[in-house]
Formats: C-alpha cells, sequence, structure tokens
C-alpha cells in the first residue's frame, strides 16, 4: 500500500514572523473600516511599518519604475509580467505582487523538477502525483517512507539544482500519512 508525503511546504516568506510580512498600501483602509483603528492610526502603523523596513519601500519603488519603463517586472528565474499600461491603484500592487508570487512559483517549479530528476526516488518507487501551490504530494511504499520524506525535504530545500540560491533558508514541513485526508 503506497502512503503520500503532503504537504512539503516550500513557503520563501515564512521566515518572517506574520506581522513583518510587508502590507499592502490598501489594507490599512480596510483596517480602519472594519475595526476600532482609525484610518489615521491604519496610516501611521504603514508609515511606521515602512520606515523600519526602507529595503522593501526602495524594492517596490524600484519594481514600479521597471514597470513604468518597460511595462514588465521580473521573477526570481526571469519570468516576466507584462503591463501594457502602467496606471495608479491595481496595476500598480499588480506590479509589486506579480514578482513576489511569481517566485514563488519559480521556487516550487524547481523544487518539483529536482523531486522528478531525484534518482534515488525513483530506485525507492516514489513518484510525484500532486502539487498545489506550495504542496505537493508523492506516493510511495511505506518502507522506505522516512528515506523517501527526508529526500523530499533535501529537494525542496535546496531546489535549484542542490543549492539555495536565496538569502533565506527555504522552511520544509513534512509528514508521511496512509491517505491525503490524514495530511491536513
Amino acid at each position: 500500500m503506497g502512503i503520500g508525503v503532503p504537504p512539503l511546504s516550500i513557503r520563501p516568506l515564512r521566515f518572517l514572523p506574520s506581522e513583518d510580512l510587508p502590507p499592502v498600501e490598501a489594507v490599512h483602509l480596510f483596517v480602519a473600516s472594519t475595526s476600532s483603528v482609525t484610518r489615521e492610526e491604519a496610516n501611521e502603523t504603514l508609515k511606521l511599518w515602512y520606515r523600519d523596513r526602507k529595503e522593501v519601500s526602495a524594492w517596490q519603488k524600484k519594481q514600479q519604475k521597471l514597470a513604468q519603463e518597460k511595462c514588465e517586472v521580473y521573477t526570481l528565474l526571469g519570468r516576466s509580467r507584462h503591463f501594457p499600461k502602467f496606471d495608479r491603484g491595481h496595476i500598480e500592487r499588480a506590479v509589486i505582487n506579480a514578482p513576489v508570487q511569481g517566485s514563488a512559483a519559480d521556487v516550487a517549479m524547481c523544487a518539483m523538477l529536482e523531486i522528478e530528476r531525484n534518482t534515488r526516488l525513483k530506485e525507492l518507487g516514489w513518484r510525484l502525483l500532486l502539487q498545489v501551490h506550495d504542496e505537493v504530494i508523492l506516493e510511495g511504499s511505506s518502507e522506505s517512507a522516512e528515506t523517501a520524506k527526508a529526500i523530499v525535504v533535501e529537494c525542496m530545500s535546496k531546489p535549484f539544482y542542490g543549492t539555495n540560491i536565496l538569502n533565506v533558508d527555504l522552511t520544509v514541513d513534512a509528514k508521511c500519512v496512509k491517505n491525503w485526508y490524514a495530511a491536513k
């Protein structure tokens, strides 16, 4: 009987506590309208957040300038997202979001390729069944589950031909279960 090894999660931004994740400028309006926080308090919080993280603001400005000049932005591996007309609002936020989300997809894709290339997993009879966002599910023999899990964790934490080219570690959560339902 085969077992699954879900979820093996690669979360490039996971190293940051949730309060350190970059806020979207529109969030302060939502927070102000749905809580006891005033718009002024939300704006002040956002201003303080960016004051302590100047590199985030600089990167966002660089992405917006790139989009204005070239009408596109790029992911970690150089894939581009084209913006035929740069304007304020939705496109301005998409210019920031596209490289982040696209780069996460680049990492997930490279991790799956590492898993697929791994000869030891194949020798053990393991195969990749499914990928959803940053999770993968593999199937194989329960006798080799722990060995396969260790290999998959290594593949996912070093997805670029056995290395990690990022400035942060990729955290991988993995477990062996008998069925998909038990994985969550």
